[in-house]
């Protein structure tokens, strides 16, 4: 299958190893991968700030470059950026008055996946064949959880990783406090629900936090470290991506 990897701003900017773990996957598992050059961002923070004209730009480009890809699927390591192209782009082009653009951007949308849907859904696989000798829980992030629906794919997944000893984290389905602009618009609201997170994380005894997006990682994962806690922040990519 040739797959078209949506690599998202973060993985761009911060953390390249979500995308590149990916690529690694997919490839293992007998995937062509390609990448289209002229994406940028999905525009998903100007859309939920309220700049809709701004982010139009956003949504064309996005669609010209995937279309471009003649591609079978569109797979991002971040269920945010998946949830902003399903959810946000056809509506960002019909505010606009660009029917052609909706309709075109519903059509890419079908296409779209967060990484463990790609996997379960439609490769059908939920043994990668990983090798990760750690003790995980795994956080559910909101719009994967929420806007996708993704269940318990990333679960599955993970309790099939060999060396792997998967804990249940305590009030899993709770937010971090991240949510984007959330955190620097009601920074004391987002401050105190990442201290419940990191305290259910620290009950589990875990060496790692994983999930599926690095944007929430990038929280949980500063608030571990500023805590000196020990326990590392890992994309779920890279724990299958892992071989022994």
């Amino acid at each position: 299958m040739r797959i078209a990897l949506f690599a998202t701003c973060l993985a761009d900017a911060m953390f390249p190893p979500a995308a590149i773990a990916t690529v690694q996957l997919l490839e293992r598992l007998g995937h062509q991968v390609v990448f289209p050059a002229s994406q940028t961002c999905c525009g998903q923070m100007h859309v939920n700030t309220g700049y809709l004209q701004e982010a139009t730009a956003l949504v064309r480009n996005h669609v010209e470059s995937f279309e471009s890809a003649n591609c079978d699927a569109i797979v991002a390591p971040s269920g945010s950026c998946v949830g902003s192209v399903r959810h946000q782009h056809a509506m960002v082009a019909r505010r606009a008055g660009d029917e052609s653009l909706a309709t075109r951007a519903d059509r890419l949308a079908e296409k779209t996946y967060e990484l463990s849907e790609l996997l379960i859904d439609l490769l059908g696989v939920d043994d990668v064949g990983a090798y990760y000798p750690h003790r995980v829980t795994y956080h559910p992030t909101c719009h994967s959880l929420r806007m996708l629906g993704v269940g318990d794919k990333p679960l599955r997944l993970l309790r099939n990783v060999q060396g792997l000893t998967l804990v249940e984290l305590p009030e899993a389905e709770s937010c971090c406090g991240f949510g984007g602009t959330f955190a620097i618009k009601n920074s004391d609201t987002s401050t105190a629900m990442l201290a419940d997170k990191m305290a259910h994380i620290l009950a589990t005894e875990a060496e790692v936090c994983s999930a599926g997006d690095s944007s929430c990682l990038m929280h949980i994962g500063g608030g571990l470290s500023r805590l000196r806690s020990g326990v590392r922040t890992v994309h779920l990519a890279e724990i299958l991506a892992a071989e022994a």
